[in-house]
Formats: C-alpha cells, sequence, structure tokens
C-alpha cells in the first residue's frame, strides 16, 4: 500500500503539470495578444473622442482650432530606417528558428539531452513556423525595396539638400 501511495501522488502531479503546460501556452498565445488589442484600440478611440470634444466645444464657442492637434502622427522615421526594421526582424526571426531547428535535431538524435525542458516536443514544430516567418519578413523587405527604389531615392535628395 505505501508503495502505491507515491505513484498516485506522482500521477495526480503529473496532471497538474499537463493542466499548466495546456493552459499558460492557451493563455499566452490567444488571451494576452486579445487583451493587447483590445487595451490599444481602447486607447485610441479615446484620444479620438477627446479631441473630438474639443472641437466640438471650439465650434460651438467659435474659437479658432488649431489644425496641428487633428492631424495624424506622422512617422519620422526615414523609408530606409523602416525596411532595416524589416530586414532585422527578418534575420531574427530565421536565426530563432534555425536555433528552435538545431534544439530539436539534436534532441530528436540524442533523446535525453534535454531532458525537463517544456517546449522540447514543440521545437522543431515551432523552428519550422519561426523559419517561414522570417522568410515572409524577408521576401516583404525584398519587395518593399524594389517598390519603394524611387521614393528612397527622392528622399535620400531631400535629406541632402
Amino acid at each position: 500500500m505505501d508503495e502505491a501511495a507515491p505513484e498516485a501522488e506522482m500521477l495526480n502531479l503529473s496532471r497538474n503539470t499537463v493542466m499548466e503546460d495546456v493552459l499558460v501556452p492557451i493563455f499566452i498565445c490567444t488571451i494576452l495578444p486579445i487583451a493587447i488589442v483590445w487595451l490599444v484600440g481602447r486607447v485610441r478611440k479615446h484620444e479620438t473622442d477627446k479631441k473630438t470634444e474639443i472641437m466640438l466645444k471650439a465650434i460651438e464657442n467659435g474659437a479658432q482650432i488649431d489644425t496641428q492637434l487633428f492631424k495624424s502622427k506622422q512617422s519620422t522615421r526615414s523609408i530606409k530606417q523602416e525596411l532595416m526594421d524589416k530586414f532585422t526582424g527578418a534575420c531574427v526571426t530565421s536565426f530563432m528558428g534555425v536555433a528552435f531547428l538545431v534544439i530539436g535535431l539534436a534532441n530528436q538524435s540524442n533523446p535525453g539531452l534535454f531532458k525537463g525542458m517544456w517546449f522540447i516536443e514543440t521545437a522543431l514544430s515551432a523552428g519550422a513556423i519561426l523559419m517561414a516567418i522570417g522568410f515572409a519578413l524577408f521576401l516583404s523587405y525584398l519587395v518593399s525595396r524594389r517598390t519603394l527604389a524611387k521614393e528612397i531615392e527622392a528622399e535620400d535628395k531631400n535629406q541632402e539638400k
């Protein structure tokens, strides 16, 4: 009987970790991004509502309206900087994918190598997904660079003046 009790505790413990292993990624991958998007949307709506309220009060009072208040925020970053951000994102994502693929393949060849790490079972699939995302970002960079070549040239000429 004494031997059965530790096994039961061990099984109960493994059920809790399996539940945690399922719930934590679901929370991080679904609920957290939805909450972030909702909060950002809420902040933008609040800013728009405040600007509208100010505009309506100014119209009611017959005061001058500052048009700078209502202009959209223009990016101060150049097109080259934005393209370099795309390229950097592509490189980082691809390197992470390669790292996950190497870890997954190393675990396949030597199963006890990364014992106890929770992400090992999904390392190969995560690596493949990250490599695909990195490749897509790199293609986006190349297409953007080719499409915006004239705009980049014009921007460089404006900065020289």
